[in-house]
């Protein structure tokens, strides 16, 4: 017990990311020294600030490019040492059209990359010259390196002492609009993205509801207009929140309905509400899931993951909305208090479910949560993110997120936004078919259905509880919370996915 509470203590006071690197940004004034990266388009295309260092050494630059067959295909990288005066230089390929929102993020995400294994000195990128029509790309920048630096180090053990870290100095025209930018709003979603990464990295024997919601409370002191209600197994009992209760019955850990509200605006009313699965460790309870790969079920609750960490940030950057975020917290573990297929649940909505498969849960708390939003908050949008099917994961593999809604503005809306943040997503259908695959001979409806498609059946079920007049997305995102293999702007383990989708819709539809 001792060292378990010596395990929390250290969870609660200590970040599990690497420490996050100091940003300045300056004019583009070519350094003379030190270490210095230089985007280069495809085609070994010289940026102006490429040029100029190309000319100062003499074409050496050019010279090396060449042979080592370095042509500046976006994402690759040549390093090279003991260059003229300079102690390192880093050329970094990009796209020969001007970069997008997410490609100059992929740019600052591939520096990163590059630079892991750190010299100590100032990371100098001339940032000038790249060909875009965002405004302060250097804040975008700098946004993808935070993004691409991250390291989740928490549980090992290191020998030595780790070599001082270097600043990132950003190199661009109209420095200080960039500096304003990126301190004022792309940091603290930076630093949003991280939380959601730092909980879906943890294991399951720290994360579970109630470490859940003092990690969010933690994450959450200090920022204003934010309020944190919780409730617990007897609340949530005299509720009857039927659902909910009934996936955490088999675990020792109870279960949590977490809600953070923040209210940015003047008003009453609710912009829009983000309700997330959290399940902390899904075994699949009596369904028991096979043992292969069942470790990575730790991070079954990357959608609470994300919509906290998308609440983190609106209200660290003090975003003008009204926006409420809900974790339905549970475990998922088989036991002799577990529910069994066969069962029913009562929900909070009062509909009656047949248990078909005790390992289809996400849904079971989802249908609690998003039916006590609506009564209570009433939002204008109601989005709710849930590493709900392997059927979506299947369908989309680790490329986009599946979108289910029943409004094409909705659609529209987030695949631009998809678009702009790098989180795409892709529509899948859902009609009046799947949703008769849920009728139950003895319930309201059942659990899961007797035949594919499963993502879409997944998202009927959760629209069950969905009032018809609410404006409502689902998101699955079974195939995008995890990568086995790194992007720029997202290392190996968890990719807090979902953050900058919902930031960048927040952005578009509320113009905040």
């Amino acid at each position: 017990m001792r060292y378990l509470l010596v395990l929390i203590s250290l969870f609660l006071i200590y970040p599990s990311h690497a420490t996050e690197r100091a940003v300045d940004f300056t004019a583009p004034e070519l350094p003379q020294s030190g270490h210095i990266v230089i985007p280069v388009r495809e085609g070994l295309q010289w940026t102006t600030a490429g040029q100029q260092a190309d000319q100062r050494l003499n074409a050496a630059l050019s010279r090396a490019a060449e042979n080592a067959g370095f042509t500046g295909k976006a994402g690759k990288t040549l390093t090279l040492f003991s260059v003229g005066d300079y102690a390192r230089i880093d050329l970094v390929g990009v796209a020969p059209t001007p970069l997008t929102q997410a490609e100059l993020q992929d740019f600052g995400g591939a520096v990163a990359t590059a630079i892991k294994k750190d010299s100590g000195l100032d990371i100098q990128i001339l940032a000038e010259g790249i060909e875009t029509g965002v405004g302060n790309p250097g804040a975008h920048i700098a946004l993808g390196f935070q993004l691409g630096d991250y390291a989740f180090k928490r549980y090992k053990r290191t020998k030595g002492t780790d070599r001082q870290q270097g600043r990132v100095v950003i190199l661009v025209g109209n420095a200080e609009s960039s500096a304003a930018h990126y301190r004022e709003e792309l940091a603290h979603l930076a630093k949003g993205v991280a939380f959601a990464r730092d909980i879906g990295n943890e294991p399951g024997n720290v994360i579970y509801p109630e470490s859940f919601v003092e990690r969010t409370r933690t994450a959450m002191k200090g920022l204003r207009r934010v309020k944190i209600e919780v409730m617990a197994q007897n609340k949530l009992e005299r509720l009857g929140m039927g659902a909910l209760l009934g996936v955490g019955a088999g675990s020792a850990r109870e279960p949590r309905l977490l809600i953070v509200d923040y209210r940015g605006r003047a008003g009453d009313e609710t912009d829009m509400a983000l309700v997330g699965k959290g399940i902390s460790f899904d075994t699949g309870g009596i369904s028991i899931k096979p043992n292969k790969n069942m470790w990575k079920m730790k991070s079954d609750l990357s959608g609470a993951a994300a919509v906290m960490g998308t609440l983190m940030q609106l209200a660290a950057r003090e975003a003008a909305v009204n926006v409420v975020a809900v974790a339905a917290l549970a475990e998922n573990m088989p036991s002799g208090t577990a529910i069994r297929p066969g069962d029913v649940l009562t929900s909070l909505s009062g509909k009656t479910i047949e248990i078909m498969s005790t390992d289809a849960e996400g849904r079971l708390v989802l249908a609690d949560a998003v039916t006590y939003v609506q009564q209570r908050y009433k939002p204008a949008l109601l989005v709710d993110v849930a590493t709900l099917t392997g059927s979506a994961a299947r369908a989309l593999g680790d490329d986009y997120g599946a979108l289910f809604t029943r409004d094409d503005t909705l659609t529209e809306l987030f695949a631009n936004a998809g678009t702009q943040s790098g989180e795409t997503v892709w529509p899948l259908p859902l009609n009046a078919g799947h949703y008769e695959q849920l009728d139950s001979l003895i319930a309201d409806l059942k659990n899961t259905a007797d035949k594919p498609p499963g993502a879409s059946t997944g998202a009927a079920f959760i629209g069950s509880f969905i009032d018809a007049e609410q404006a409502w997305v689902h998101l699955d995102i079974a195939g995008v919370d995890w990568r086995d293999k790194a992007l720029p702007t997202v290392p190996k383990g968890h990719a807090g996915w979902g953050v900058r989708l919902l930031d960048q819709v927040i952005r578009i539809r509320l113009n905040q």
